[in-house]
């Protein structure tokens, strides 16, 4: 038996077979050609057929895992049309008259090379997409499918997935997946945990280099620890933990109905995280409370130009109408870092994460933000809305907002359109500017949610997407949680609740913390409710 430790991104175990993936990759030789016209038809065809690849993807994605982690499908489509990207593959066909593979491969090298140079690490995690559209693209050139005809369930390995290989995967068909690379923030393992997919990353060379295919294996998704051909003992341990999880995930569903209250009666709410109108289903099958945090930019990423007032107005309707009167939450959009849209004319920036993005493209473009505004509050009349703010870091930033949402009410009310008296109106705490002085912001709004996500990498300066910087990244670090409960007594203080809506609020080890920091509510992804509503419900406050 060999034992490989790594990190796990999804909870449960898994016991099978191992699968080795092996990419469709096709060696790419350098051929002269005569006709360059006709090479660059070929190539056209392929993208087209790549970019229909691709959207089938995004269409497979958006189901399995929701619209904000199916984004980076419709950042592919983009690449593979960009201009630059396409004038070196002709340039390289017509100026050397070769085949359409070598100058992709070519272009594919000295892009994902360039990218992989910059400093921003946003720009840095765009090289191995360069490398997925390439290589999908020479290997439909090529003739290509990479289909599998095996009907049996396995582990697969590999020493890393791209994306679009993830959400590739037949989930009846996968039983866990284990890379030898690859970090616990990255798309692939973001994507792993939304689908419901054991799965431990980051298992080393070693490991990939000692297995073959049909070996046995056993992934423990709780410890990161992957068995390659197990003794008995093992086995029989593993086996007895796969039950006793399968067991307590049956158990979980006889929390539906019941209250999320600590054995001394302490009541606090569990709401659901989601990122399009498509998701709400997920959020009603798990019985969760309200929605504490609803993406809105999924309207404007989908849209190849601004969504009018009344395509908004109907999706929000849609969502708080299908909440029959329990709390949604919408933030405004989100827009820029690591998610642009082509129609904004953003500005590449040296460091979008800290750039012109969320709030201040609000802000600075107050035809777009009165729009959404609009036909938020329109929406309101049909259930029980509240609307978050983004990127907050100043008083002078919420005045603002206050004072064009006041706008926007009395354009509705001189246009006879009616719209909610009651709408709840709050601040994200993702920055620690609005933390320190989260004693001034409290007084002007209703709310706070705590983004920690992002207020992890900015206190702690760490890319939670950097593979290299994994073990500087402490989700548990002291300073972020003193952060998180000076914003809850000031909050509390002048009157206004706290909800956390990071990735924080689903970590059960530390359900118990905010509590006692007076936290009011947990917004976290549909599956996780039962399992903090199941930890809420086992802690009691009265001891010390």
């Amino acid at each position: 038996m060999n034992k490989f430790s790594g990190k796990g991104v999804y909870s449960a175990v898994a016991i099978g077979k191992i699968s080795v993936f092996k990419r469709n990759e096709v060696a790419v030789k350098r051929t002269h050609v005569a006709d360059t016209g006709l090479e660059i038809e070929r190539l056209n065809k392929a993208k087209e057929l790549t970019t229909a690849q691709i959207e089938k993807i995004y269409q497979k994605a958006l189901k399995e895992v929701g619209e904000t982690n199916a984004q980076i499908f419709e950042i592919h489509m983009m690449m593979i049309e960009d201009e630059d990207y396409n004038e070196s593959i002709v340039s390289i066909i017509e100026g050397q008259k070769v085949n359409a593979e070598y100058a992709v491969a070519v272009t594919s090298d000295n892009f994902a090379e360039m990218f992989a140079n910059m400093d921003d690490p946003y720009m840095q995690a765009r090289s191995a997409d360069i490398k997925d559209i390439s290589n999908r693209i020479i290997s439909n050139l090529s003739g290509g499918t990479g289909e599998s005809d095996s009907d049996e369930k396995v582990i697969i390995c590999a020493d890393d997935l791209a994306p679009s290989e993830t959400v590739s995967l037949d989930k009846d068909k996968v039983l866990a997946f284990v890379t030898a690379h690859g970090s616990s923030n990255s798309h692939t393992a973001i994507l792993a945990r939304n689908m419901n997919i054991p799965a431990v990353i980051g298992a080393g060379d070693e490991f990939l280099e000692s297995i073959k295919d049909g070996d046995s294996a056993i992934v423990d998704g709780f410890t990161g620890t992957v068995y390659v051909n197990p003794d008995s003992k093992t086995t029989e341990e593993m086996q007895a933990k796969q039950k006793a999880d399968m067991e307590k995930k049956a158990l979980l569903l006889n929390l539906k109905g019941k209250e999320n209250i600590t054995l001394d009666g302490t009541k606090i709410n569990v709401f659901a995280n989601i990122g399009g109108v498509e998701n709400i289903g997920a959020v009603l099958l798990n019985d969760a409370g309200g929605i504490g945090l609803f993406r809105s930019e999924f309207l404007y990423l989908e849209n190849s130009d601004y969504p009018t007032e009344d395509q908004q107005f109907q999706a929000y309707k849609k969502v708080v109408e299908s909440m029959a009167g329990k709390k949604v939450i919408i933030r405004t959009l989100d827009i820029g870092a690591d998610k642009q849209v082509d129609y904004f004319d953003l500005k590449k920036e040296d460091n979008p994460a800290l750039g012109f993005r969320a709030i201040r493209i609000c802000l600075t473009r107050p035809e777009i933000f009165k729009t959404q505004l609009r036909a938020l509050y329109r929406a309101s009349v049909f259930g029980n809305l509240g609307i978050m703010f983004p990127m907050i870091t100043s008083t002078s930033e919420v005045e603002k907002i206050l004072e064009i949402c006041s706008e926007v009410r009395a354009e509705l009310k001189s246009e006879g359109i009616e719209y909610s008296e009651n709408v709840e109106l709050g601040i994200m705490i993702e920055t620690p500017a609005a933390a320190v002085i989260s004693d001034k912001l409290a007084p002007m709004v209703d709310f706070f949610s705590v983004g920690t996500n992002d207020l992890t990498q900015y206190t702690l300066a760490c890319d939670r997407q950097n593979p290299e910087l994994e073990d500087f990244c402490d989700t548990h670090h002291e300073a972020i949680l003193r952060l998180i409960e000076m914003a809850a007594k000031n909050a509390h203080e002048n009157g206004a609740w706290i909800g956390i809506c990071g990735e924080l609020a689903a970590d059960t080890t530390l359900t118990e913390t905010f509590l006692r920091m007076g936290i009011d509510e947990l917004s976290v992804s549909p599956s996780f409710v039962l399992k903090v509503r199941d930890a809420v419900r086992k802690i009691d406050l009265s001891k010390s």
